[in-house]
């Protein structure tokens, strides 16, 4: 379990994150959604240290990240997995490689060792016979699978997706989705999502949390979502369905 307690961040005046508090539960498919400009970015890269807070403190199943040096910090980024919005593959390293990456950053395997589990990540992800391929030869769909079992490689117990269906066709997105949703459950990760996509918060969202304008605006499940009476929130959801809708119909 991931916890926040009063998280607050600015950039010199201007406050992008405002006294969040929440919990980020194992097993489980945790989405923060919001619009642009909404501080979800911004959380997330506080949540595993790229940014420091101002204020407030970032737990991992009761260990205090936020008190820790970044030397201290190392064990724990062990233990995280990461899939950035564009996927962020190294381009002159071929898929084998670019999966075998925090392998070698963080573990003492053998090449050989490496690129088994490398192999092992691949075929969890449905990518096979693709080692070979360097990522301009990549769909984005396949892409972002990539990135998926690079994230996985180390056996991490947090993982962090920040608009991982972003660029890409709706049966696509699904099809990331789900198997997000079976990778957290079968490695019971603390899964951590931001996205904008309703389709996923409808599909996948265990927790839900709604940031507005830096603040925790909502939380609840995907189940209790549409029947919230929270104003700000029902306008995001409308304006994502008018835009998907829109979407489909070009």
């Amino acid at each position: 379990m991931i916890e926040l307690k009063n998280i607050s961040k600015s950039f010199g005046s201007k406050a992008i994150l405002e006294n969040i508090s929440a919990g980020f539960e194992k097993g489980k498919t945790n989405l923060v959604i919001g619009g642009s400009g909404s501080g979800k970015t911004v959380l997330m890269k506080c949540m595993v240290g790229l940014l420091e807070v101002n204020s407030g403190e970032v737990f991992f199943d009761g260990r205090n990240f936020s008190s820790l040096s970044f030397k201290e910090r190392k064990p724990f980024r062990q233990e995280i997995g990461m899939v950035f919005q564009g996927g962020a593959l190294f381009d002159s390293l071929n898929v084998e490689r670019n999966v075998m990456f925090p392998l070698s950053m963080f573990t003492d395997m053998t090449d050989a060792e490496k690129r088994d589990r490398a192999n092992d990540c691949l075929k969890r992800v449905n990518l096979i016979n693709v080692t070979k391929l360097f990522p301009s030869e990549l769909s984005g769909g396949m892409k972002k699978r990539v990135a998926i079992a690079r994230a996985i490689s180390p056996t991490p117990k947090y993982l962090f997706f920040d608009e991982p269906n972003s660029g890409l066709d709706p049966q696509t997105a699904i099809l990331i989705d789900n198997l997000i949703k079976e990778i957290t459950e079968e490695y019971q990760t603390t899964t951590v999502i931001n996205t904008h996509d309703m389709n996923s918060v409808l599909e996948i969202g265990d927790k839900i949390i709604f940031l507005h304008e830096g603040k925790k605006w909502w939380e609840g499940s995907n189940r209790e979502i549409t029947a919230s009476n929270n104003n700000e929130l029902k306008n995001f959801i409308f304006a994502s369905k008018i835009l998907r809708e829109l979407m489909e119909k070009n």
